[in-house]
């Protein structure tokens, strides 16, 4: 199995903002389209279920809830990838929560699509 990482403080930065990119820098929509979409899409157009990309939040100063919304339940909206979480590994020993939220808004977001 192939598996790339994003570690969203190195990749992308240590101090996660908002849900849009007009509400300031680092925003849950420019992580979605500059970092996470990018690699997913690979996966997704391949069809091949047994990569997957790790997502790594360790390190960051926190994460608002409208940021990982917009960034995954967005991602399942703007692009109509179902079954997201069969191309991702979320990590994160700092904030045990997150890998739930993640998959909560993700699997919201295919639900609002009428696939859940």
């Amino acid at each position: 199995m192939d598996m790339s990482t994003i570690q969203i403080c190195k990749d992308f930065s240590d101090a996660p903002g908002g849900r849009y990119e007009k509400e300031g820098e680092h925003s849950g929509e420019e992580f979605r389209e500059k970092v996470l979409y990018p690699q997913i899409k690979d996966l997704v157009d391949h069809k091949d279920h047994n990569d997957k990309v790790t997502i790594n939040f360790d390190g960051c100063y926190g994460f608002g809830t409208s940021f990982l919304e917009e960034a995954f339940g967005g991602l399942v909206r703007k692009y109509h990838i179902i079954g997201l979480m069969k191309y991702i590994e979320i990590e994160s020993k700092e904030d045990e929560t997150i890998p739930g939220l993640v998959e909560k808004y993700i699997l919201e977001a295919e639900r609002r699509l009428g696939h859940a």
